[in-house]
């Protein structure tokens, strides 16, 4: 269901029953499509299979041989003097 601003705002009890009853209601601004109000369970089933961002950087693609290389092979010591 689509409901203006206005109205979702004065029936706002409204709009939530009916998202998690009939699903996600769209809410417009000046005509055009805003916002979109979701149960719970809706979302959580949206980000139920999407990665993390410590997901994503412990999952990323492998080191080549050559990357690997050169980080074993750098030097141990900071590469400028630095006083504290």
């Amino acid at each position: 269901m689509e409901w203006q601003l206005q109205d979702a705002k004065n029936q706002f009890s409204k709009v939530v029953q009916k998202a998690r009853f009939e699903g996600p209601q769209e809410i417009t601004l000046r005509g055009e499509r805003a916002a979109v109000v979701l149960s719970a369970s809706d979302y959580d089933a949206l980000r139920a299979h999407r990665p993390t961002l410590v997901d994503a950087l412990l999952n990323g693609p492998e080191w080549d041989d050559a990357l690997v290389d050169a980080v074993e092979t750098r030097a141990k010591t900071p590469s400028r003097d630095v006083a504290f």
